[in-house]
């Protein structure tokens, strides 16, 4: 494997902005409304019109409203034959793109698609317009009289208010803005700033016990019964059953994962082997998640009895249930002590278990603020040219919060600021930054252009981090910067000592370590969690997508890699360097390669042999070495380091392998040689691995007498060993043992010493191996 590859300037930069106030109280948050840099808007509430002309030139009346500032409009919906439409939508136009000192508020009557009747109009001057703070009360809308194009007074009037505010205004969120363009009206919902909130997950335990008077359609025959747990898309089967007769019994546990509310019942079938790849249904039940217990430990749980339906075809056409004698004995339980894990495990930002009774106590609060982004990629092409819609999403907890999107911009402004409860610093805050593709009636996917996670507990109590982090993405062809995300970080809590006491607890829920599950259960779990939060969020409004759910929760961080695996093995050998270098270290001591130190060496051995109780006091104190790197503390935070994951030297070959389905789809040549290279890899892992296996092996057989003559030498020794320590000082012992490996080479001898020259010889099971 190759060595690391030079680093590329791909580095976070601290930047300064803006930042206001807000504090914490007791455990909450004071909220100031100035925390980002102020944005100012005009803002325009369109109410509704009245006493408008019974009949326009085509003989019918379809009102909308024109909202006009410069080279900026936006329209409302139109009403047919209605004289008193009401709209109460609002727009909102960015100050710095106002290009004209007018505001022009116009009805029109929508009477084809070809063009637009004039039906009348307000001017408000841009002078003119008041000024309101968020902490004001709503500006009252007011009745306008309508003005025909030489501003002569005409029948008709409308309600309107009129204000300048900042992004802080309650009306930002739903407002139609100007940096919307043409956007139609069903991409208007996908720009928008929006709060979601996770389903509520759990997990569901069937313990599938019996089952009595099974019905067969086969006469004289015992079948190889099992039962199989359907929940939505989620199918789970037990062993097939030892009792070969009418009562099968199983005992065994079956876990799922399902989210508040319950939209689907669970569905138990009980069914037999006929052939391979056949089965049979002797009969099915189903409950409904709503009655099914919860427990909040591992206590026992309720049995139940559940009668069997079995399916009949009728007629070659329709299925009828027939209830029979058929029952079921199971015991069904929503695990509320366990947290049900629906990220990826190095980048959790929430430990707590499910049920809301075990939660404790928040240690802090998290303050995030997204202000801008700059050096953006474009992502889609319009009229020719490159754009970009660029959104911010968090997600944090069970909270995610999605920004507004920026319309064709490469250097969007957002400045909206979100806060979170924290249970837990040991937690990371995920920042993606995403293209909206749905806009202007498209339907491709959210591209992804980069993301950020920031861990709590590398945050310092109450310092605001203001950093341009870069937006880095790997692509087939190469690791790409994609551009730069600006974002201000604060962490703040209001008792350093609740936050000290976290260190000393559990991370995850004590039902993780009293019944812990297994390996293959939390990937299958946690799989089928990371679906059903994605399917969830997808049909919110607007929606947050499937695409972009699976990036912020890495779903494919398991995937085999190349990239990955060198990365993993330079990171283990950096690990050991320290022992490595301590091991060199010790072995020119012991060749006297420096006299001085050797020297030094020995006489602090030969203090603590005569005084042992220095040892742990010398131990301690030499971790206190940890103060003198407080100078040298990290100031900034860490960023994505494209030397470390190897992304900046990855061949392209590798690159199009990681990137490849996981059904392979390129040709059968490439696949035989990438299988051939992973072969390559794997074989020096399995080598590795077996030796360390045959080192702990040789240590096993010391007493296993596998080798009669080894097993009875190491005996007797420890025999000897017992007796002389038991006559001899044990401060002449190991002064003796330290002199001895201290001593200079010229006493050594060259060979191996007789104690690794017999733990060599000693068996190991590699000779019953095939």
């Amino acid at each position: 494997m190759q060595r690391l590859p030079p680093p590329k300037d791909y580095s976070l930069r601290v930047t300064s902005s803006y930042l206001g106030g807000g504090g914490v109280t007791g455990d909450k948050l004071t909220s100031t409304n100035d925390r980002v840099e102020q944005m100012q808007y005009l803002y325009v509430r369109v109410v509704k019109v009245k006493d408008l002309p019974a009949e326009g030139i085509t003989g019918r009346l379809e009102p909308y409203i024109e909202v006009k500032l410069g080279n900026y409009k936006g329209t409302t919906r139109h009403f047919e034959k209605k004289t008193n439409p009401e709209w109460n939508q609002v727009f909102a136009f960015s100050k710095d793109r106002i290009q004209s000192s007018v505001l022009e508020v116009i009805v029109k009557d929508n009477k084809d698609v070809v063009k637009d009747d004039f039906v009348g109009r307000v001017m408000v001057d841009f002078d003119e317009v008041p000024k309101r703070v968020p902490s004001e009360s709503p500006l009252a809308p007011q009745w306008y009289r309508l003005e025909d194009q030489n501003r002569d007074k005409i029948k008709g009037e409308l309600m309107l208010a009129v204000w300048m505010g900042t992004q802080a205004d309650k009306a930002f969120p739903e407002a139609w803005h100007s940096d919307a363009g043409a956007v139609s009206d069903e991409g208007l919902a996908n720009i928008r700033s929006k709060v979601y909130l996770s389903p509520k997950l759990w997990y569901v335990r069937i313990n599938v016990i019996e089952a009595q008077d099974l019905q067969s359609s086969e006469n004289n025959r015992y079948p190889e019964v099992f039962v199989r747990a359907k929940l939505g898309n989620q199918a789970l089967r037990t062993n097939i059953s030892q009792s070969r007769n009418g009562n099968p019994m199983w005992n065994e546990d079956l876990m799922l994962v399902a989210a508040e509310p319950f939209e689907e019942h669970l569905v138990l079938s009980v069914e037999y082997r006929v052939g391979p790849n056949k089965d049979e249904v002797l009969g099915k039940c189903m409950i409904p998640l709503q009655n099914v217990e919860k427990r909040l430990d591992y206590k026992p749980v309720n049995n139940r009895w559940c009668n069997l339906e079995k399916h009949v075809v009728v007629s070659g056409e329709q299925e009828k249930e027939i209830k029979f004698a058929s029952r079921i004995h199971l015991r069904i339980c929503l695990e509320g002590g366990y947290h049900v894990l629906d990220e990826c495990t190095h980048y959790i930002s929430d430990f707590r278990p499910n049920a809301k009774q075990l939660w404790k106590h928040s240690v802090g609060v998290l303050e995030l603020r997204v202000l801008k982004a700059q050096g953006l990629m474009p992502m889609n092409t319009k009229d020719g040219r490159g754009t970009t819609d660029a959104y911010c999403v968090a997600k944090y907890g069970q909270k995610w919060v999605r920004t507004r999107t920026i319309i064709d911009s490469f250097t969007p402004k957002w400045n909206e600021q979100y806060t979170w409860e924290v249970f837990d610093p040991f937690t990371v805050i995920t920042i993606g930054v995403f293209n909206n593709g749905h806009l202007h009636g498209g339907r491709a996917n959210d591209s992804k252009i980069g993301k950020v996670r920031i861990r709590l507990s590398m945050l310092e109590i109450n310092r605001f981090y203001t950093h341009s982090y870069p937006l880095l993405a790997l692509h087939p062809s190469g690791v790409k910067k994609m551009g730069e995300v600006q974002l201000a970080v604060r962490f703040t809590c209001s008792s350093l000592l609740n936050i000290m006491y976290t260190y000393t607890k559990p991370l995850l829920p004590k039902m993780h370590y009293l019944h812990p599950l297994s390996v293959s259960q939390i990937d299958y779990l946690s799989y089928q969690a990371t679906q059903i939060l994605s399917m969830r969020l997808s049909r919110a409004e607007p929606p947050l997508r499937k695409e972009v759910v699976e990036y912020m929760l890495d779903v494919d961080s398991n995937m085999w890699s190349m990239r990955r695996s060198k990365a993993n093995y330079y990171r283990i050998m950096g690990v050991l360097s320290g022992l490595i270098a301590v091991g060199r270290w010790f072995d020119q001591i012991c060749n006297w390669k420096n006299p001085l130190t050797t020297v030094l060496i020995h006489t602090s051995f030969v203090i603590l042999v005569l005084y042992p109780k220095l040892i742990l006091l010398t131990v301690f104190l030499f971790f206190m070495i940890g103060v003198l790197y407080y100078r040298w503390r990290p100031r900034n935070q860490p960023d994505m380091d494209t030397r470390l994951c190897y992304a900046g030297s990855a061949n392209s070959d590798e690159l199009d392998e990681e990137f490849d389905t996981f059904l392979a789809s390129r040709p059968p040549d490439i696949v035989r040689l990438r299988y051939d290279r992973l072969r390559s890899v794997a074989g020096r892992i399995q080598t590795v691995v077996g030796d360390l296996a045959t080192q702990g092996e040789r240590l096993q057989s010391l007493l296993s007498w596998n080798d009669p003559r080894a097993t009875a030498l190491f005996v007797t020794f420890c025999l000897i060993a017992a007796i002389v320590l038991y006559v001899t000082p044990f401060r002449v012992v190991a002064l003796i043992t330290g002199f001895y490996v201290l001593s200079h080479q010229t006493f050594r001898h060259k060979l191996h010493s007789v104690p690794l020259n017999f733990f060599r010889r000693l068996p190991a099971i590699t000779d019953t191996m095939l």
